[in-house]
């Protein structure tokens, strides 16, 4: 056999699956459909539009920083993961139809180009996009945010609700429980955000994540558990808090599609039980606090941790032994 003497070097991954980035996307967006429609339905015509323009500006947002940074458009449509789209179908699905079309055009560049795009793009950025950019336009624009909006469809099954407030926001408040489960599930006389008011639709989206095997759900569930159970301990362990609080505000819709977030949660399944279960502590600790819905905050303060939970927990190398003392002060394995 002839010898070559050269040494090859590779980064990691040694071992490639032919799952690639563009195909999670595009799983995830999938996913995001029965949550979108839905949205559409419940809210109507200006739910849709704010969709596209979160939709839009996203990916405009990105090709345009590519286009700045000297690659061609042939290029940037040759790299295009859908990474950007996703980021705009979250973040339009969670503002609600009181927003002003022209906050999610800005919350879109802020999430596309200040969290993503300057900081290496795909895979680099610290903190997940569209949250980042849900907050951006809670702080920038909440003087001109108007009342919660009903949805179109009416319910049959409860009294109204005032639009003035979330759901969540009432429970914590003022302890309004006169919403069913059942509202709660179909987001029938539900004001809040376009994608998280019916949760079946969310449920949808994230069995079909589970079955593609994009996402571990023990994990989001973890979270929603611990959030609904540490709720009803702060409310004096009054049970009846226990499917009002899950099921109210953005937990779920939080829990399947944004904390799970390859790039912004740990990499270990120790640091992510750990992870999940402070995501719940600290989202119903948030909501008791401020009186208000506060999943994407919960979310973004432990986008800040990842770093920590993978430097000090890692799993055991590969035929790992732990060395035992024996007197005398040597070691063996």
């Amino acid at each position: 056999m002839p010898q070559n003497n050269t040494l090859i070097y590779s980064s990691s991954p040694h071992i490639r699956s032919k799952i690639t980035t563009k195909k999670i996307m595009q799983d995830v967006c999938i996913a995001l459909i029965p949550a979108t429609i839905m949205g559409i339905v419940l809210f109507g015509l200006k739910a849709l539009l704010l969709i596209f323009l979160s939709c839009f500006t996203a990916v405009a947002s990105e090709i345009i920083f590519n286009l700045i940074n000297k690659k061609t458009f042939i290029q940037c449509v040759k790299e295009f993961d859908y990474s950007s789209l996703v980021s705009g179908l979250l973040l339009g699905l969670t503002v609600g139809t009181n927003y002003p079309w022209y906050t999610v055009i800005f919350g879109s560049i802020f999430s596309i180009i200040v969290v993503k795009m300057l900081f290496g793009g795909t895979g680099k950025n610290l903190v997940n996009p569209a949250i980042t950019g849900r907050i951006f336009i809670f702080i920038s624009f909440q003087s001109v945010v108007g009342a919660w909006v009903l949805p179109n469809v009416n319910s049959i099954f409860t009294n109204n609700i005032s639009t003035g407030a979330t759901v969540i926001e009432s429970l914590i408040k003022n302890g309004n429980k006169n919403l069913s489960s059942l509202d709660l599930l179909l987001g029938s006389r539900v004001p809040g955000c376009i994608g998280e008011t019916c949760k079946l639709a969310i449920w949808a989206g994230a069995i079909y994540l589970a079955v593609k095997k994009i996402i571990n759900i023990t994990y989001p569930l973890i979270y929603i558990v611990v959030e609904g159970i540490f709720a009803v301990a702060l409310k004096g362990f009054d049970f009846s808090y226990f499917l009002p609080s899950i099921l109210s505000g953005g937990l779920i819709f939080g829990a399947f599609f944004m904390a799970t977030d390859y790039t912004t949660s740990p990499d270990t399944k120790t640091a992510n039980i750990i992870y999940f279960i402070c995501l719940g502590l600290i989202t119903a600790g948030l909501r008791e606090a401020t009186k208000m819905e506060a999943t994407s905050f919960a979310i973004l303060l432990m986008n800040l941790t990842v770093p920590l939970f993978d430097k000090f927990i890692i799993n055991k190398p590969f035929g790992y032994q732990k060395q035992k003392k024996i007197k005398g002060g040597e070691k063996h394995e």
